[in-house]
């Protein structure tokens, strides 16, 4: 990995809009080079699953697990404009445990935003796990990184919507989780944009009434101990990864103590810290 990533690392005000709002966002975070070299993988994707599925173009859809489909994908596994972040929010005993793309095609024609509203469904991340803890707030566990490769700028182009600061909320602060709640904002991301938000904020997406499908790609990271939410099918991917991405896609060198007990080579990024960063910051 190579040091001037650094140069990204966490700011104290986006920790302090992560801690408080539960989301930040970093802009140009990836070129539009890559936009334009990801779109069209991004499309023939959603092509060949849509057709597998049965699916008509206008459904909204998540294909989960994307990240072994293409190289391209792994090159934002540790983005040097956004992964400095991630270990800044949770360390560096931390993997890739869930990837999803989302595409949203346009509403049908003649649909818009003030005739036909946002359509959406706030929920927050992780499932089952929801359930499972005894503490309140739940702890964070994880948190994701979007990708946008779809300008959503404006309103009404499938944005992302955030509840700030419910990540504290176990219960949805809200009447209707299919209706507008009140404090939501839709998160305006330019194309190129990254947004960072923590799995127990509440969060939907929304409908699409531009001519342009909204792309995003979701990169989940979390602690090594939880089990990976997808099949993260990527062996076929690791003989071309240096150590740190390994680490990253759930390698161990120790058997099954090394998500719990890992030694150095199982988590090389904490040596890397301590290299780089310094000593004491991989404690």
């Amino acid at each position: 990995m190579d040091p001037s990533c650094l140069e990204h690392a966490l700011t104290d005000d986006e920790a302090r809009q992560f801690k408080e709002n539960g989301f930040f966002i970093v802009e140009n975070a990836i070129s539009q080079e890559t936009v334009d070299r990801l779109v069209p993988i991004v499309d023939q994707i959603d092509h060949e699953e849509r057709a597998r599925m049965s699916l008509e173009y206008g459904d909204r859809i998540n294909h989960y697990n994307f990240i072994g489909r293409h190289a391209e994908f792994l090159e934002l596994l540790d983005c040097p404009t956004t992964f400095p972040k991630v270990w800044g929010i949770l360390g560096w005993h931390v993997q890739l445990y869930h990837t999803h793309m989302t595409f949203t095609p346009p509403e049908p024609e003649g649909e818009t935003l003030e005739t036909n509203g946002l359509k959406l469904g706030w929920h927050q991340d992780s499932g089952q796990l929801n359930r499972d803890f005894e503490t309140v707030p739940r702890p964070m566990v994880s948190l994701k990184v979007a990708f946008f490769l779809t300008d959503t700028s404006k309103p009404g182009r499938g944005n992302f919507y955030v509840l700030p600061g419910s990540q504290l909320n176990d219960s949805f602060p809200g009447e209707d989780r299919k209706q507008e709640a009140d404090g939501a904002v839709p998160v305006l991301a330019p194309a190129g944009s990254a947004v960072f938000f923590d799995r127990r904020i509440w969060h939907s997406a929304s409908a699409n009434y531009w001519d342009v499908p909204r792309r995003v790609l979701f990169y989940g990271y979390s602690y090594r101990w939880l089990r990976p939410r997808d099949d993260m099918t990527v062996d076929h991917f690791l003989d071309r990864c240096d150590p740190i991405r390994q680490q990253l896609l759930g390698v161990t060198h120790s058997g099954g103590r090394g998500y719990t007990s890992p030694t150095a080579a199982d988590v090389p990024l904490r040596a890397w810290l301590e290299e780089h960063v310094g000593e004491g910051t991989a404690a």
